[in-house]
This record gives structure tokens, C-alpha cells and sequence, in this order.
């Protein structure tokens, strides 16, 4: 799996574009995808920190920080934009940072409160995607994977009108 700062490396408009996304806001928001011990998907509310360094995020004690402990395993979707119907989404793997000077900064960079128990985790690159809303019912997907010989490439996806008069 790649780091942020690998994957910014090798698709630096895909990272840029993602990062602008997720920090729409000031700090980072999204939403945080964990696997439960029975398998299934659990979902929280997240303030992800990307910085030339990687991608990280503060976790409480939580059900989800006891997810990640576990298997490790996350998906990342961006918050939804107020001017566009836009969408990022990276996945990966979830370790625990151990670099306390790393911890030390990213904690006084995001004001994490020093009495708290949280833990920060690098998120790891796998899989990271895109989606730009051309019009309400066209879209381009720019998905990038780290895998050996993947060539990036933007999918265009045309009007959705007849899927959705076949699901009504």
C-alpha cells in the first residue's frame, strides 16, 4: 500500500483534487468506514488530517478505534459539498502512527486535546477515486490503484436516466 505522499508522487491532480474535497471546509471531513468483527461496515463522521507527510486521523476510544486495531481495514468518503454533488473516496490501511515527534506536531497542528485518549493512525493508499458531476446525470471517475502497471485513467459515465426509470 502507498502512502499519501506516494500516492500524491504518482497522480498529483487526482491527490490535489481529493485533498481540496475532503478539506472543503478548513479541516478535514469525512467519513470513516471500519470492519466490524462480524464483517459488516461500520460508518463514522471523521477529521482527517492530509499534510505532505500523509494522510492520518485522530481516533478516539471507540468501536471504530477497536476496528482498526483489529483488521485495519478502512474506506474514506468525503462530506458532501455544498456547490457540487462532487465525491472522493480513498481506501486502504489503517497503523498506528508510533513517531512521537510526528503524533507531538499533527496533535498541536489539529488542537488535539493532549488529556483525551485518541490514537493517530497513517491511512494508506490503495485504491483512491474521484467523481466530478458534469450535470446532474454525467459524470467523469478518475480512480487510481496502487498496483504494479495500473495506468490511472478517467471513466466517463453518461446519463443515468434509463437506470433510473428502470429501478422506479
Amino acid at each position: 500500500m502507498a502512502t499519501w505522499a506516494e500516492f500524491a508522487a504518482a497522480d498529483p491532480l487526482l491527490a490535489s483534487a481529493i485533498r481540496t474535497l475532503v478539506c472543503q471546509y478548513g479541516p478535514g471531513l469525512g467519513y470513516l468506514a471500519t470492519v466490524r468483527p462480524d464483517g459488516g461496515p461500520r460508518i463514522h463522521p471523521v477529521s482527517p488530517v492530509i499534510t505532505d507527510e500523509g494522510l492520518f486521523c485522530f481516533v478516539l476510544r471507540s468501536p471504530k478505534r477497536h476496528d482498526l486495531d483489529r483488521d485495519g481495514r478502512y474506506s474514506l468518503h468525503s462530506f458532501p459539498s455544498e456547490d457540487t454533488a462532487d465525491e472522493a473516496y480513498v481506501s486502504g490501511h489503517a497503523s498506528v502512527v508510533s513517531d512521537a515527534g510526528l503524533v507531538e506536531r499533527l496533535a498541536l497542528l489539529m488542537h488535539a486535546a493532549p488529556g483525551i485518549d485518541w490514537k493517530l493512525y497513517e491511512l494508506t493508499v490503495d485504491l483512491a477515486m474521484y467523481v466530478q458531476y458534469d450535470t446532474p446525470t454525467t459524470s467523469t471517475r478518475t480512480v487510481w490503484k496502487d498496483r504494479p502497471g495500473h495506468v490511472p485513467r478517467a471513466r466517463h459515465n453518461g446519463p443515468c436516466a434509463n437506470a433510473v426509470d428502470s429501478v422506479q
